[in-house]
């Protein structure tokens, strides 16, 4: 292996680790509110009033009133059977590096999420060198698992 292509291999490796993947690049991931579901209808749903039928729109001459297109509604994610958002491995990544810009003293760069697995995907953590401190960095990986468990409750990889 020449020296050319050994610094050009350390040359891609350290750019990575500090910031050079389109991962770094996100300010905002998306909030984990987006992708939970909706909370249940708390009661029953109300009763609509009844339009008469020589009341109803359609009965009624078309050019006294503006035909009302509604607006196309953008499709979300797909859905699993069992209801799951289902996401590709960077945007669970963005989602869980957002949650954990959250932690106090989590540091702005230098920190790489993967996502990894199939049904029961994971994630790993890693920092640059000099990105934050090891305990901070252990803090961190200890936070970690229980945000990967409450997000796996919403959140399908997709593969």
């Amino acid at each position: 292996m020449s020296d050319d292509a050994r610094d050009a291999g350390l040359v891609a490796m350290i750019s990575s680790i500090l910031g050079g993947n389109k991962r770094a690049e996100a300010a905002h991931p998306p909030p984990l509110a987006d992708f939970m579901p909706a909370p249940p209808p708390v009661g029953p749903a109300p009763e609509l009033a009844q339009i008469p039928e020589a009341e109803s729109p359609k009965l009624q001459d078309a050019s006294d009133q503006a035909v009302v297109v509604p607006k196309p509604v953008a499709p979300g994610p797909p859905l699993t059977p069992d209801g799951k958002r289902l996401l590709s491995a960077d945007v669970i990544a963005d989602l869980v590096l957002g949650e954990l810009r959250k932690i106090e003293d989590f540091p702005a760069s230098g920190v790489s999420v993967t996502v990894y697995g199939y049904r029961h995907w994971n994630a790993m953590i890693t920092f640059a060198p000099f990105s934050t401190t090891f305990q901070n960095a252990t803090r961190f990986r200890q936070a970690l698992p229980d945000l990967v468990f409450k997000l796996r409750r919403f959140v399908a990889l997709e593969i």
